[in-house]
């Protein structure tokens, strides 16, 4: 896989070449599971974040409203807590917040690993519609950059 670094703002942009996203399972807060094959047919952003990552935290009410504002149109995000992040921590945070999309412990850290051994927090994944990774985030977005891209995979067939 061909991968370009290009440092944009406060995160470090990484371009793939339309790799498939990962077949790792997501156990929700609810207990519920997800695979990247639920989000097959929808735009999806996938977050790895923690309680304790003052730019996760930071960065949750842009997600919030990137997910308001796209959700209608087949847009869905999954936030997956790293596993070192406390359960009643996680729990806590997305009940007070009242997140509205859904959220994952990745207690064992499979998804992790599995989604390119994820260490930095936050590293955010879009998803296309075919089930690609279009982009790969370390560190903060560029969220009007985001919206575009979200945009532009939304209107594709």
């Amino acid at each position: 896989m061909a991968a370009s670094a290009v440092l944009l703002g406060t995160a470090l942009l990484y371009s793939t070449s339309s790799s498939k996203a990962p077949e790792a399972t997501f156990v929700l807060l609810d207990g519920s599971l997800r695979t990247a094959n639920d989000f097959r047919g929808k735009v999806t952003l996938v977050n790895f974040w923690a309680t304790s990552c003052a730019t996760c935290v930071a960065e949750m009410p842009m997600i919030v409203r990137a997910h308001e504002k796209y959700r209608s149109r087949g847009y869905e995000t999954l936030a997956v807590a790293m596993s070192y992040d406390p359960p009643s921590y996680v729990v806590n945070f997305a009940s007070t917040r009242k997140l509205p999309f859904a959220v994952a412990l990745d207690n064992t850290g499979a998804a992790a690993k599995a989604w390119g051994d994820v260490k930095v927090t936050p590293t955010t994944f879009v998803v296309n519609k075919r089930g690609n990774i279009v982009k790969r985030y370390v560190g903060k977005p560029n969220f009007d950059e985001l919206d575009k891209l979200i945009e532009e995979l939304l209107a594709e067939t």
